[in-house]
């Protein structure tokens, strides 16, 4: 089993991530959608201007995140990183996001002035397959 390829197809078929912040100590998750830029190895997610996740980045844009599997298995990746402001608008990416996530489009069409994109570049994964393939592998 090609542990590179299952963290590529990983990632292109689930659209969650379970991201961690933390500020003051205290961790925060919520779970936000994602896009994956592979050639980029790249995670973008964008988030409400005023959201306290805003807040939370600007004070430690140190994160880690799990992807969310909905395919009644446990596959999944877990990374960590930094978590910044993408210089790419959500506008940019909008028709990646909207082939990836269905009425993702509609959101951008109505809220996309009022959100920033964020982009967190990897560099190690741990990518779970089952109990038994499990690695950390190098991006």
């Amino acid at each position: 089993m090609n542990m590179r390829d299952e963290f590529e197809r990983i990632m292109r078929e689930q659209r969650e991530i379970a991201l961690a912040t933390t500020t003051d100590g205290l961790p925060h998750v919520r779970i936000v959608n994602f896009y994956y830029a592979s050639e980029e190895r790249r995670v973008y997610f964008a988030t409400f201007k005023d959201n306290e996740k805003v807040v939370e980045l600007a004070a430690n844009p140190n994160i880690a995140f799990t992807t969310v599997p909905h395919n009644d298995t446990n596959e999944h990746v877990r990374a960590s990183g930094r978590a910044v402001k993408s210089a790419h608008t959500v506008y940019d990416l909008a028709a990646l996001f909207a082939a990836k996530i269905p009425r993702y489009q509609e959101t951008i069409d109505a809220v996309g002035d009022d959100l920033i994109l964020y982009k967190i570049t990897l560099h190690i994964a741990v990518v779970t397959v089952d109990m038994e393939h499990i690695e950390c592998i190098r991006l």
